[in-house]
């Protein structure tokens, strides 16, 4: 068993002894909406970039009937459905976000969680939900409770755990293979913000690597191999390895006294959250004052520290999609030309426009001095 009172075996109580029976109805259809609005991100993002890809590249893992992947139709084993369908949900930057957590809950989570249900046949809404709605707890609640600066890609590097959690939930795993299970994730965990940086299509995969990790975990914990116990603030764990600074209170105080999927918010555009304050500002200042973009002369946004690390990138002549989708001056400039940000403001031709970039190189983005490293806002 795993030592009594760590983090780790708060959250495997946690899990383990919920029941649906404890959840507010209130939770229940929040759940139900990001359930619908991850598979509608999903659906989406089996058009996106690298999707066929990565599809081609599942196929050569091998053949199985587990489960689906998404739109395409292929079956293939569970844990190669959860890479494809995750990095799908991913892809296109419309997937739902935790805010104070800084990550996307579901993508990995929902990418892993519905090829399992497929996979085992039978699976009630009520135990979907339920899954769901913990494993949501797990992801966030680790989230929460880091409060330095992120440093690693934290939608897949505690992703993981969330989906572990919710997999682990749905077999009815006890406590003893719950906590060997998210302790054999830590060992997959991983999600580095290097491609985040340079707008790779790394970026999305490491959701997908998540979303397999966690059937991996699972599978071997089933096998019967233990995994390790103190693996969230033990001398390597993750709170202490992977992030600056942590407090645990804020992150595990709530455990089901409030519930993480509450407080997960829809994405309106396909570009970063990070620029989506901004956005709404210019909307309300063109609906307010009624310019166009031709009489804008220069545009000052100032940022909580973590925007500005993020993307208050510069523009460049012909970003890749993913770049541009997490510019702040690219997003600002597409949201004056047209009056809002969708998909097609990424498609090759955009991103070339002449007149987009020359707005974007009047766009200016600096710091406010926010002391909360994880803050999205205010934006001005």
């Amino acid at each position: 068993m795993s030592p009594a009172g760590t983090p780790l075996d708060r959250l495997v109580r946690h899990v383990v002894d919920g029941s649906y029976d404890a959840l507010p109805r209130a939770t229940v259809a929040a759940a139900r909406t990001f359930v619908f609005d991850t598979l509608a991100s999903g659906i989406a993002g089996s058009a996106g970039p690298t999707a066929p890809e990565a599809l081609a590249a599942a196929r050569r893992w091998g053949a199985s009937d587990d489960a689906t992947a998404w739109v395409h139709g292929a079956r293939l084993p569970a844990a190669s459905a959860a890479l494809v369908n995750a990095y799908q949900i991913h892809c296109l930057e419309f997937d739902c976000v935790h805010e104070r957590a800084v990550l996307h809950p579901m993508s990995s989570l929902l990418g892993a969680l519905l090829p399992e249900a497929e996979r085992l046949g039978g699976v009630s809404g009520r135990r979907f939900v339920e899954a769901v709605v913990y494993g949501i707890d797990v992801t966030c609640s680790i989230g929460v409770a880091a409060t330095g600066p992120m440093k690693f890609f934290r939608p897949s590097s505690v992703g993981v755990f969330g989906a572990t959690a919710a997999i682990a939930k749905l077999r009815g795993f006890d406590r003893e293979s719950c906590a060997d299970a998210l302790g054999l994730a830590y060992g997959l965990a991983s999600g580095t913000l290097q491609p985040h940086l340079e707008g790779s299509r790394l970026l999305g995969l490491q959701v997908g690597f998540a979303a397999r990790a966690a059937h991996t975990a699972c599978d071997l914990a089933e096998a019967g191999i233990p995994g390790p116990r103190d693996v969230l603030t033990g001398p390597y764990g993750y709170l202490r390895l992977y992030e600056d600074a942590f407090d645990l209170h804020a992150g595990f105080a709530d455990l089901g006294r409030k519930w993480r999927i509450d407080e997960v918010g829809h994405k309106p555009f396909p570009s970063g959250r990070l620029t989506h304050y901004a956005i709404d500002g210019l909307q309300q200042l063109q609906a307010a004052h009624g310019f166009d973009a031709a009489e804008v002369g220069a545009v000052h946004l100032r940022v909580p520290p973590l925007v500005n690390r993020l993307v208050g990138r510069p523009d460049v002549a012909a970003p890749a999609a993913n770049y541009a989708k997490l510019c702040l001056a690219y997003v600002a400039a597409v949201t004056l030309r047209r009056g809002t940000v969708e998909q097609s403001d990424f498609a090759p031709a955009a991103l070339l426009d002449p007149d987009t970039h020359a707005l974007a190189a009047r766009v200016a983005v600096t710091t406010d001095g926010n002391p909360d490293p994880n803050a999205f806002g205010p934006q001005q």
